[in-house]
């Protein structure tokens, strides 16, 4: 079954519940907003195509062009399938001088997959990532909340690897 055919038009009903014990708890509809993502995330498997964007826009009564604004802005919002394990490879200027551009070949021919492709099991997917904020440890990943730096390919590899 298609994600919207199994959420209709709208917040599955578990959401909307969900969002409305938080109501009391927000002083405005934009403080509720990243709440709310958070939720509706949650309920389409993790990642919030655009008919979660528009389901959140009607049920907190905001435009939608600022519930989408919100939702490109912050990176832990997807709007595409994510794997498990949401890999980041960093490739600004410091990691790339440093390797990170052969960092995310290494990670891509590790996973087969593309970059905002999940691997066939659901484990992982990946991104480049303009900056990562650890310069220090170029060339440089991180794996959830967690950093990985001064890698080779073959280290990356190797962490890879690791995940379960």
């Amino acid at each position: 079954m298609s994600e919207s055919a199994r959420h209709g038009d709208g917040l599955p009903r578990e959401a909307k519940r969900a969002i409305d014990e938080l109501r009391p708890h927000y002083p405005t509809t934009e403080a509720l907003l990243l709440p709310a993502l958070h939720i509706a995330q949650r309920h389409w498997g993790g990642w919030l195509p655009d008919e979660a964007i528009s389901a959140v826009a009607r049920e907190l009564d905001l435009a939608e062009s600022k519930v989408y604004g919100v939702v490109t802005f912050y990176d832990l919002f997807h709007q595409h399938p994510v794997g498990r394990h949401r890999i980041r490879v960093c490739t600004n200027l410091s990691c790339t001088l440093r390797g990170g551009e052969e960092i995310l070949h290494a990670v891509r021919r590790h996973l087969k997959v593309d970059e905002n492709e999940v691997t066939a099991d659901g484990r992982c997917s990946f991104v480049h990532f303009e900056c990562l904020g650890a310069c220090e440890q170029a060339p440089m990943m991180m794996i959830g909340d967690r950093y990985h730096g001064d890698l080779t390919p073959r280290r990356a590899v190797e962490i890879l690897e690791g995940l379960d």
